[in-house]
């Protein structure tokens, strides 16, 4: 084996650096999400919109999809 492929070069540190950054910008998009929707008034529109209903519906599927699976 070259020895040249087990030695870390500057393209691995910055996929590294990269990969770091993305999964920081998804944490913090999913922490905003978390707080824009722990507001009441956030949680009155969605409620006016049914949102909860739909996921509600969506249940049953779910749960029928993961028992096929586990056949």
């Amino acid at each position: 084996m070259d020895m040249q492929l087990l030695e870390p070069t500057t393209n691995d540190l910055t996929s590294d650096k990269s990969t770091l950054y993305l999964l920081g910008g998804v944490a913090m998009v999913v922490f905003g999400a978390g707080l824009i929707l722990s507001n009441p008034v956030v949680r009155q529109y969605m409620s006016r919109l049914g949102i909860g209903n739909l996921a509600q519906a969506a249940i049953p599927d779910v749960e029928r999809y993961f028992r096929l699976r586990a056949m």
